[in-house]
């Protein structure tokens, strides 16, 4: 399986952004019989739209002649997508509140089931139509010149959210035309602040300011924020690098290293799979447990087979493989496993993360905020590392000799024994070669 180089990835979800965003301008000006600029950047781009393309471009080839799965697939890619948006609009600003619902198939309700499955259909046939035209069109682009155009509108794309998060985090609705109305002037920072401003509330009219929070009552990661999730997914990793060694250990006979970075017992599907299942369910906390299961049982499946498929991708190794087991999805996943994720999600979203929150929020503001960044720091750092060793090991067959002195310190540092022990249950897949 060859994947698409960064740039066509890059390239991809810009073409769809931009696609997005005109279904969703054509949509909203037949409903509402006017036109506004959707999406948090002012640019012409809807982020969600690409990224969900991305997804679907590299998992949909390994569903290959199986469309109900892939349609399954790009069901559930589509929600949860649209479910982090969701979360990311309501926290991007705290001096604002989005009443959005972008998310239909986690509503809980057979109409948000409905349009999911509509919005599903569209997302598979642009897949099967376009798709194929516009890989043939971005193979006659010259790559010099693709990649030009990308990293500009990627800059831009940069300074456009640099500017609305800038606004949105420090003030709110109403605030840019009190200053106007006090300077009586246009200065440059005054005219992109109110332009910002009026776009955003076209374009998103139930936007509201937020109620003013006391400063008394200062509670550290109040709420699902940022800082939340970071201790979720710190506290995730490691509590799931330790249950799945003792389960291998236990129920396999065999006591060997489940952690996914090269120090520490931290396991990455673990933690970023405890901040997937706590975004995307929330909001079917309150709901009954069947609800939350059959959510969890479809977003934990297609969360391993999307695990699964991105280090065969990007490292060229396969850490599972359930291909012997019954009712397997592609060796990635398979039903028994799907059911293990229902029933997490059950006790995740009812019994663990309650208490978890709590906890996490009678931690002091002043230590929680050093605590946060000096952890995200080091597990930044030891995650590149990790990447790159593992990069390293994949390519040393083919090219032994270091090429830099960073592969050289790879090379003596971690090499194919250190590797070998650290992730010993690590398969490497055979790259493709093209035919002559």
């Amino acid at each position: 399986m060859t994947a698409p180089s960064l740039f066509d990835l890059m390239f991809y979800l810009l073409f769809y952004s931009f696609l997005g965003w005109l279904a969703e301008a054509a949509y909203y000006a037949v409903a509402q019989r006017k036109f506004c600029n959707r999406g948090i950047l002012s640019l012409p781009l809807v982020l969600c739209y690409g990224v969900t393309f991305d997804l679907l471009i590299l998992v949909l080839p390994t569903l290959a002649g199986s469309h109900l799965l892939s349609f399954a697939a790009v069901m559930v890619v589509a929600a949860v997508v649209e479910s982090i948006a969701d979360h990311f609009f309501r926290r991007i600003g705290p001096k604002i509140q989005w009443n959005q619902e972008r998310s239909r198939l986690l509503s809980g309700t057979g109409r948000g089931l409905l349009a999911s499955a509509l919005v599903a259909g569209v997302y598979y046939l642009v897949y099967l139509v376009i798709h194929p035209l516009l890989m043939a069109g971005v193979l006659l682009i010259p790559e010099l010149l693709k990649r030009v155009v990308v990293i500009a509108v990627f800059a831009l794309m940069g300074v456009d959210f640099a500017a609305v998060f800038h606004e949105v985090r420090t003030g709110d609705a109403a605030r840019y035309e009190m200053r106007q109305a006090a300077s009586g002037q246009k200065e440059l920072a005054a005219r992109v602040s109110g332009a910002i401003w009026k776009r955003l509330r076209r374009a998103y009219p139930g936007m509201e300011p937020a109620g003013v929070e006391t400063q008394g009552g200062c509670v550290f990661a109040k709420g699902l924020c940022w800082d939340k999730l970071a201790w979720v997914f710190l506290i995730s990793a490691l509590l799931g690098d330790i249950i799945e060694t003792f389960y291998c250990g236990l129920v396999n006979g065999q006591w060997m290293n489940r952690s996914s970075v090269l120090y520490g017992p931290f396991s990455f599907v673990w933690g970023l799979g405890a901040v997937v299942l706590t975004v995307t369910l929330q909001r079917l906390a309150e709901k009954n447990d069947r609800y939350v299961f059959a959510a969890g049982f479809v977003i934990g499946g297609a969360y391993e087979y999307m695990c699964s498929v991105f280090t065969e991708l990007v490292f060229g190794t396969v850490f599972w493989d359930y291909s012997d087991m019954p009712l397997n999805i592609g060796g990635r996943t398979n039903v028994l496993f799907c059911f293990f994720w229902g029933v997490l999600a059950v006790v995740w979203v009812k019994i663990i993360y309650p208490p978890m929150s709590r906890g996490i929020e009678a931690v002091p503001p002043l230590a929680g905020k050093v605590i946060t960044w000096i952890a995200l720091l080091l597990m930044v750092c030891n995650g590149l590392l990790t990447g790159a060793a593992m990069l390293r090991y994949g390519a040393r067959p083919v090219q032994p000799e270091p090429a830099n002195s960073f592969e050289a310190f790879l090379d003596r540092r971690y090499d194919d024994a250190y590797v070998e022990r650290r992730w010993p249950n690590m398969i490497v897949t055979e790259p493709e070669t093209d035919p002559e």
